[in-house]
This record gives structure tokens, sequence and C-alpha cells, in this order.
């Protein structure tokens, strides 16, 4: 029997704040265990949370991003539940009435349209870390780091419209790139700030019921969702085709092993003993100021891609990978200026450019390629004074200096090579050194050209002007002038 799986993804995205959510301790990364604590992220007797109005409109950007609706208001609960990481015993989130609910998003997907449907986003603090390994009597203890706890959360959770690990993890991706576009996350998935839950079932390709749920829990990267999913879908198809049951449980996912490890057994709402907190009223926000922040909102990439393809007449992969990221989609649209040739300024910075970011390991702003010079350079290819083979030189040499184009062309004598006589030689040469090559090309098969093109080219130096070249040889072959 066919299994399809049908998956569904909880997302946290920490919340872009200098401070903690319901107190002023610092959300810093990577400080000295235990120092970025107070009474309130401590869970301590009498100590009152006070909300921070950043994490508030962070939210809001989040879920407006995501199409959402935004309700007036949104309630505070607590979520009952014992774990050595939640000092109070509860988690502060919202339950029964979130902050926005029905969103979308909407991409393309190799061509394909794509749609993910977004249940809601609510506010929540995170907890804190257990640590389980790395110290010399670990084997009977667990360390504890509260630092994280009470840093603010959007918690994104998508209907179950996604069909594939793959897809799974494709749309995470996407979803990563909106939160970055959106200025609200820093899309760090090694340090937290981004990781998700899966929720995994699978059914009989082409039935209606969906099957038993699997939560597979802190997934924090593409590679290790759709690895997760594979093995979990594999694992629920194999049991049912046995006769088995799937038991509704939460997993873990199992780097070094490879597989899903049972944790513990899936909890109810009813479970969790969700009730509105006493210490937090409703939170009422402005129509207006709503309208404000929608308003503020930057582009977003799918926006951002569909212009690109209208403005410049970019087919949608190219401008899909310019607009996945602004600050390389801006490059982009102030080279195509300075150039004049928006095709060519894409093919440059989605080859050369992005190669030499990624060998050096840095991203376009600290690139020493000004957008301005490589238009400069583009037009001295199309104004025919350089050929593409000797740009690819300049380009090197402009990358590793920052010396305009111009500069390098006329210092190091590359113009480009168009004069007929000053060409014969080097034709004539050619034609003299490749007599097989020549007699291909008068039995017709005229792909010896390219050869002989070729051996023209290797003599200059790549300057001769490919299509004089071209011209010269076709004269003299077909002549017999050699």
């Amino acid at each position: 029997m066919s299994f399809e799986p049908v998956i569904g993804l909880e997302v946290h995205a920490q919340l872009l704040t200098e401070t903690k959510i319901f107190c002023g301790c610092s959300t810093a990364f990577g400080a000295p265990p235990n120092s970025q604590v107070c009474p309130v992220c401590l869970g301590l007797p009498g100590a009152l949370p006070v909300l921070n109005e950043r994490a508030v409109e962070h939210a809001v950007r989040t879920a407006v991003a995501l199409e959402c609706t935004v309700h007036r208001a949104s309630i505070f609960a607590r979520k009952n539940y014992f774990y050595p990481d939640l000092p109070k015993g509860y988690q502060i989130s919202q339950y029964e009435e979130p902050l926005a609910t029905d969103g979308h998003v909407e991409y393309f997907d190799d061509g394909a349209a794509r749609r993910v449907r977004i249940m809601r986003v609510h506010m929540e603090e995170d907890a804190g870390k257990s640590i389980h390994d790395g110290f010399p009597d670990s084997g009977g203890k667990t360390y504890l780091d509260f630092n994280r706890s009470g840093v603010p959360l959007a918690e994104i959770v998508t209907q179950p419209d996604l069909r594939a690990p793959s897809e799974a993890a494709r749309f995470f991706q996407r979803l990563r790139r909106i939160l970055l576009a959106a200025g609200v996350n820093d899309g760090n998935m090694e340090e937290g700030s981004l990781r998700c839950d899966a929720n995994v079932s699978v059914r009989p390709r082409g039935a209606e019921a969906l099957g038993v749920k699997v939560e597979i829990k802190n997934l924090n990267s593409f590679r290790f969702l759709e690895r997760a999913l594979d093995y979990e879908v594999g694992r629920q198809s194999a049991l049912l085709e046995r006769g088995g049951t799937v038991v509704q449980e939460t997993r873990l996912w199992d780097v070094a092993g490879g597989r899903t490890v049972s944790m513990r057994s899936k909890e109810e709402a009813h479970d969790y003993r969700y009730f509105p907190d006493p210490d937090l009223p409703p939170l009422v926000l402005d129509s207006d100021w709503v309208a404000s922040v929608r308003e503020g909102l930057p582009e977003l990439p799918e926006a951002r891609k569909q212009r690109l393809m209208a403005d410049h007449g970019l087919p949608e992969r190219d401008a899909a990978l310019l607009a996945d990221d602004p600050d390389l989609s801006s490059f982009f649209e102030a080279a195509a200026a300075a150039a004049g040739n928006a095709r060519a300024a894409a093919n440059w910075i989605m080859g050369a450019v992005a190669h030499r970011m990624k060998t050096l390991g840095v991203g376009i702003a600290a690139a020493k390629v000004t957008p301005a010079s490589l238009g400069a350079l583009i037009r001295l290819v199309d104004g025919g004074t350089i050929s593409n083979s000797v740009a690819r030189d300049v380009f090197e040499k402009m990358a590793a200096t920052g010396r305009p184009p111009e500069a390098i062309v006329e210092a190091e004598g590359l113009s480009q090579i168009g004069d007929a006589e000053e060409l014969g030689a080097a034709v004539r040469k050619a034609l003299s050194e490749n007599p097989a090559a020549v007699g291909k090309y008068r039995t017709g098969k005229t792909g010896a050209l390219g050869f002989l093109v070729g051996q023209v080219m290797r003599a200059t130096r790549g300057q001769a002007n490919p299509r004089v070249v071209n011209e010269l040889l076709k004269e003299a072959l077909e002549t017999g002038e050699e």
C-alpha cells in the first residue's frame, strides 16, 4: 500500500529585541550561564511580568508579513507543565485568543505555485536550557542555564498543507527568508534563534481522513528537518504495513543515529491546564498602529521577485535567487542601471560575484567590486572594448584590488583587437597548424569552426574580437586563401 505524508510545522522564531519579553534582562547570545537572569525570568515569588512593546511590534510585523488577520485583543495564558528548565512551572504563552490567525505564504517552487496556510501566530516566552553533557559529572547530573528563559518568541503554526519532507524543508527556508526580510528574526538556526517542531502523519494515498500525528521536537536545520521527516514517514508507513498502530507521541531527532526516538507521550491541550495569566491584562492593539506597522513593512521576497521579473525581464529562477537576499537584489539593480544591461548584470552576479563571495565567505556588502564598477565592466564588453574571456580576468583583478575596470584594461593593454589586418597573422597560423580541422569544416562539419576560433583567441590572449575572427576564418575557409 502506498502512503501519503501529511505535515504541518510549528516554527519558533526569536523576536529581535535587546531585552526579554517580560523583564529587562538581555537577550544577547553567548553570555556566561545564568548571567542574564532576574526574579521575573527565574519565576521567583512576587516578581511581576511587564510586556515588552518592541516584542509586540515584531510579533505584529511577523503576522502581517504572513498575511494574517491581527486581532484587536489577545490574551496571555499560563501553560502549566513541569520541566527542569521552566522554573515557574508554567510558560506564558497565548492559547484561546492568539495575536493573529488565518494567514498564508504563497510562493513558486520550480515553477509550481505553492500556498501554505498559517493557522495562527502567537507570542510566548522561551524556556531555559538543560545541559546533559560536557561536565565531569554529566552522567548523574543535568546543568541548567536560564539565560534563554523569557526570550521573546513568535510561534508560527501552519495548517497540515505540506505533503513531502523536501517540501517542508523548502517551505521552512522560504519562511526564514520572509522573517529576515521583515527584520523580525536573525535566522541564526545554530544559536537557536529559529527552530521548528514538525507534526507528521501518514495515510493511504487518496484517503481523506488524517492518520495519527507524531510530533518531532526542536529541529534547528533544514537538513535535519528533511531527514527526520524522511525517517518518520518511513517508520510510520512500515509500521502500518505490518498491521501495527502509530502511537501519538513526541519524538526527538537523533542526529548521530539518523533516526527519531521517543521522548514522551503526546499531551493534549487540556493536559497543560491553560488559564488566563492573572498578572497580564489583555493585549489590546490600536488598529491605526497595526496599519502603520503594515505600511512600514519592507518589500518581501516574493513581491521583490515578481518586480524583478516585470521590471528587468529576468527569468523566474534568476529573479528568485536575487530576491531572496535584499542586499544582493539592491546590488543587482544598481549594477543593471550602471550597465544598461540587466541580463548581463544578473549573469555576472550569480556567476563570478557569487563565486567570489562564497570563496571569501563574505556578503555582497563586503565585496570590493561595486555596482558601478561591475556596470562599467559590462559596458566594456558590450561596447567591444574587451572580450568576455578578458573580462573574467579583469573581474578577478577588480575583486582583488578594488580598482576600476577601465584602469586595469588601460594599464595592462587588454583592449580587444578588432582590426582585420592585425588579426590576419593569427588566423593564418591557426589554419596552417590545424589542417585536420580545416578538412572537417570543408566536408560539412561546421563545428570545427569553433575549434579554430579558440586557437585564434588563445594566440591573442583572448583579446581578439570573436565576431571578427569568425568572419575572417569563414572567408579564408570558403575561398581557400590560407
